[in-house]
């Protein structure tokens, strides 16, 4: 854990615990009885709300900028509205917090720019690009408590950012030094996983266990709108369903899976899909961090108190490309990209931390000048890092050796001995 994760993380996290203790009491006590009469006045309370938006609401929204049925907080304006439902859980926000949702946020995109520079330096092998989606991954990366588990793909470094994972961790798997090279138990944290949607089994499974452990903890996990098409999530949704288990499946629709736009995917919005299976879903301005904030911390919390999964659709953008191997200018036009660049989620919160006084110019220099210190100490540690061992993949495959693995190493040092010159280098 570095030193700026632990600064960024400890104060904020303690925050969250109490804004989630004190909505868990308003929710009731916790005995088996209360649980399912709260998930049945939940469940059909979310789909009202959610699904059979009024007219009233929609119009409010409309007002804002946002569409109907999208929970906004944030204005891309930076001004603050108001939400009979979830204000509540952002209430306790104070000032010192928001900045470090901002700072959260700053830092989180330097270090991923510092990557994708890395990459087309031949530093790294790929990286996928956060570009466009810090609010998503802050905000709901600091609704969680110590003890709630986290199961990612492979682009939530905002997330692994909140759980104290360091950068250079990150950058070690991309660089192909390690396979992973932070322990999970540690942070609570998972592995990236890059089998599309098969993460949210592993998570409706953990989540199922810490159930019938009785712990007061909770399960996320995060997949994008491609991986919504997968089976592996339908699977997901219908096992968290039926075993009612405490799990929060965050979906980050940033509008493309690759090349394919999410109309390609889906009839309906995507958190609607959750009405089918039986639990609430909702979706969330994803370029706002206090609405994700706000969301996930109830979304947690139904799931803590027993009341099991729930949908929440981030509604965002890809602001990169999919990876550094992909070239978004050969399916998109560039006037998608700036209609979302005036919803950035970075200058909405600058614009409201400085509409109310909440940071001055020297908050902001302190934190560029961080920033700036941060990008080179992951530089120097990308490329302080030893090349790993070239015949290390051939380790650990059988436990007692095996004729075709030792035949297949002995063909790649042949092929790595043809490299060598006369001088023997």
């Amino acid at each position: 854990m570095t030193e700026e994760s632990t600064a960024a993380r400890t104060p904020r996290r303690s925050a969250g615990s109490k804004a989630g203790t004190s909505g868990t009491k308003a929710a009731g006590g916790k005995t088996a009885g209360t649980r399912t009469a709260r998930t049945k006045a939940a469940g059909t309370k979310r789909t009202t709300s959610t699904a059979g938006t009024s007219a009233g609401k929609a119009a409010a929204a409309a007002a804002n900028g946002a569409e109907p049925g999208l929970v906004q907080l944030l204005t891309p304006e930076g001004e603050r509205v108001e939400n009979a439902e979830y204000d509540r859980y952002v209430a306790g926000v104070t000032a010192d917090e928001l900045r470090g949702l901002y700072r959260d946020m700053v830092l989180t995109r330097r270090f991923d720019a510092e990557a994708t520079a890395l990459q087309r330096q031949g530093e790294l092998g790929l990286w996928a690009s956060l570009l466009g989606q810090e609010a998503a991954q802050i905000g709901s990366g600091r609704a969680l408590n110590d003890d709630d588990y986290v199961f990612p793909t492979y682009r939530e470094h905002g997330v692994a950012w909140c759980r104290g994972v360091d950068p250079a961790n990150l950058l070690g798997m991309f660089r192909g030094v390690n396979n992973g090279g932070w322990d999970p138990n540690s942070n609570n944290f998972h592995l990236y996983t890059i089998v599309i949607g098969s993460q949210t089994l592993h998570a409706t499974g953990y989540a199922m266990g810490i159930a019938k452990d009785g712990a007061d903890s909770a399960v996320i996990a995060y997949f994008g709108d491609g991986a919504s098409s997968q089976g592996d999530v339908a699977e997901s949704f219908t096992f968290s369903a039926v075993y009612n288990a405490p799990v929060v499946f965050f979906c980050q629709n940033n509008q493309w899976a690759i090349s394919e736009p999410t109309e390609k995917q889906t009839r309906v919005p995507l958190y609607q899909r959750a009405q089918g299976y039986g639990f609430p879903g909702v979706r969330v301005d994803g370029n706002d961090v206090l609405a994700c904030l706000a969301v996930t911390r109830w979304a947690l919390e139904r799931a803590r108190a027993g009341e099991g999964p729930t949908l929440v659709e981030a509604y965002t953008y890809r602001m990169g490309a999919h990876t550094t191997s992909d070239d978004p200018t050969r399916y998109r036009h560039d006037d998608e990209r700036a209609a979302w660049e005036a919803k950035d989620p970075i200058l909405r919160l600058r614009r409201h931390l400085e509409a109310a006084n909440h940071a001055d110019e020297g908050f902001f220099a302190e934190l560029e000048a961080e920033s700036e210190a941060l990008g080179r100490r992951v530089r120097e540690a990308v490329r302080g890092m030893p090349d790993p061992d070239h015949f290390a993949i051939f380790e650990n495959v059988y436990a007692d050796g095996h004729a075709l693995v030792d035949e297949e190493r002995a063909q790649f040092a042949a092929y790595q001995a043809s490299f060598a010159d006369e001088g023997g280098h």
